[in-house]
C-alpha cells in the first residue's frame, strides 16, 4: 500500500467522530480561504490528537498533512505559506511541516526544491524529531550529495537509526562509507562501541574501515581501545553488506 494511502486509512481509523468533523471541516475551510491553515494548523494536535499512528507519524502530523495538502496554492505562493507556518510553528508544527514536503511536491511539481531551506535549518538544529524528518524522502531526494553525506553523519552522531533516513542504500557511497569509518575510528579510539547500523554501509564499500586505521586499534596499548577495536571488527565480520535505509 502507499504510504499516503497508509497514513491516511490510519487517520481516519484513529479520528474519534467529533475529530473527523472539526478536520473535514477545517479541510474545506482551508481550501476555500488558504488564510485558515493559520488557525487550523497550530490547533490540529488539540482537536485531533497527538499520539502515534504508522511509519513515524503521529496522529496530529497525519491531520497537519491533509491540511496542508489541501492548500489552493501553488509553487512559490505554497512555499511562502508554509514557510511561515514552519517559522512561527512549535517543534511539532514544524515536523508535520517536514514530514509533508513531499507529499506537497508530489501534488504540485512546481513546489519543487522550495522546501528546501526548511530541511537545511532542521539539519542545522540538534532537535533528532526535526532531524528525522528532514531526511524523508522529499530531504533525500533533494539534498546535493555532500549535505546528504553530512546528514548521515549527524544521524549517527545524534543516535539516529540510519533506518530512518530514506534512500540510504541508493544514495551511500564510498565517500559516505569513508565519513563513516573515520567516525568508527574516532569511537574505538576513545573506547566506545560503533553503532551497528554503520556496519553494512562499510561493509558495502571494501577497504574503507582498513584505510581508516581502526584495525591497528587492536594492538593499542591503552586497553579499552584495544578491547573497542575488537569488538568493532567482531561486530564488523558477522554484518551483512546490504546498508539499512527507509524507502
Amino acid at each position: 500500500m502507499d504510504p499516503y494511502v497508509r497514513m491516511c486509512s490510519a487517520l481516519d481509523r484513529q479520528l474519534t467522530a467529533d475529530a473527523r468533523g472539526w478536520l473535514t471541516d477545517a479541510v474545506a475551510r482551508v481550501g476555500r480561504d488558504p488564510a485558515a491553515v493559520r488557525s487550523a494548523f497550530p490547533a490540529a494536535g488539540r482537536r485531533c490528537g497527538r499520539g502515534p499512528l504508522v511509519d513515524g507519524w503521529t496522529v496530529a502530523d497525519a491531520a497537519r498533512a491533509r491540511l496542508l495538502t489541501a492548500l489552493p496554492l501553488r509553487g512559490a505562493a505554497l512555499a511562502a505559506e508554509i514557510t511561515a507556518l514552519h517559522r512561527y510553528g512549535d517543534a511539532a508544527e514544524q515536523r508535520a511541516v517536514l514530514r509533508s514536503l513531499a507529499l506537497l511536491e508530489d501534488a504540485d511539481a512546481s513546489f519543487a526544491d522550495r522546501g528546501v531551506p526548511l530541511v537545511r535549518e532542521a539539519l542545522r538544529g540538534n532537535d533528532t524529531d526535526l532531524i528525522e524528518a528532514a531526511l524523508g524522502s522529499y530531504g533525500a531526494r533533494h539534498l546535493d550529495h555532500d549535505a546528504y553525506r553530512h546528514a548521515v553523519l549527524k544521524c549517527v552522531f545524534c543516535d539516529i537509526p540510519l533506518d530512518r533516513v530514506a534512500v540510504l542504500a541508493e544514495r551511500a557511497d564510498h565517500e559516505l562509507a569513508r565519513m563513516l569509518a573515520d567516525f568508527a575510528h574516532e569511537r574505538v579510539a576513545a573506547g566506545r562501541d560503533v553503532p551497528a547500523d554503520v556496519w553494512p554501509l562499510l561493509r558495502a564499500h571494501p577497504g574503507t574501515l582498513e584505510a581508516s586505521g581502526l584495525p591497528a586499534e587492536t594492538r593499542s596499548a591503552v586497553p579499552d581501545r584495544r578491547a573497542a577495536a575488537l569488538r568493532a571488527l567482531d561486530a564488523y565480520a558477522a554484518t551483512p553488506t546490504s546498508p539499512a535505509g527507509a524507502a
